[in-house]
């Protein structure tokens, strides 16, 4: 009975976990940087899907996509992966928390009031991108607007790469669920 109180007390988690799926990146104490998918976070833990696991108590950094850089201490292992302990400012803390909220609810807020100029569904929808080393490839345009437009293609861009759509050239600045986001660069 005292060993399930004492691992229910281990795992008592002072903030709730989010479930995501955003990749991400770790380096190991050897300075080794491999892939990463966050499966859950919270603001003072990661559970990750990695095949390549550190030891407990192993201090790692962790790189996540749209949420930034993390210090954090391995705490427990799993077989798909291991989960972190963050230490963790209260400022920054609020700000993780804030994040985590806004991904929980981007699909369901409407972004239309953030939107600098309206989006329009062109009549003509087909076109083609030019990526930096040269290859083209034909995408359809989901939604355009004078600073930016929403592509679906056969590839799917890394972020912040610059990239040309017909005449306009732009910069992917997010990925969507079937696609990809580009703002145009100022004329």
């Amino acid at each position: 009975m005292n060993a399930i109180l004492e691992k229910a007390r281990r795992y008592n988690r002072k903030f709730q976990r989010i479930k995501t799926n955003l990749p991400g990146r770790f380096m190991m104490p050897d300075q080794q940087e491999y892939p990463c998918q966050v499966m859950e976070m919270s603001p003072g833990d990661i559970k990750l899907y990695t095949p390549v696991k550190a030891a407990i108590g192993d201090r790692i950094v962790v790189y996540i996509d749209v949420m930034g850089r993390f210090d954090g201490t391995v705490a427990r292992l799993f077989e798909s992966g291991m989960a972190l302990t963050l230490q963790l400012s209260p400022l920054k803390q609020d700000r993780i928390a804030d994040k985590l909220t806004w991904l929980t609810n981007k699909d369901t807020i409407s972004t239309l009031e953030d939107r600098r100029h309206e989006r329009k569904q062109p009549e003509e929808n087909t076109s083609h991108i030019t990526l930096p080393d040269g290859r083209s490839y034909e995408c359809q345009i989901m939604d355009i607007s004078i600073s930016g437009a929403a592509l679906t293609a056969p590839v799917c861009p890394d972020i912040n790469t610059y990239i040309t759509l017909g005449k306009m050239s732009g910069k992917v600045v997010r990925h969507l669920d079937n696609g990809f986001a580009v703002e145009f660069a100022p004329t």
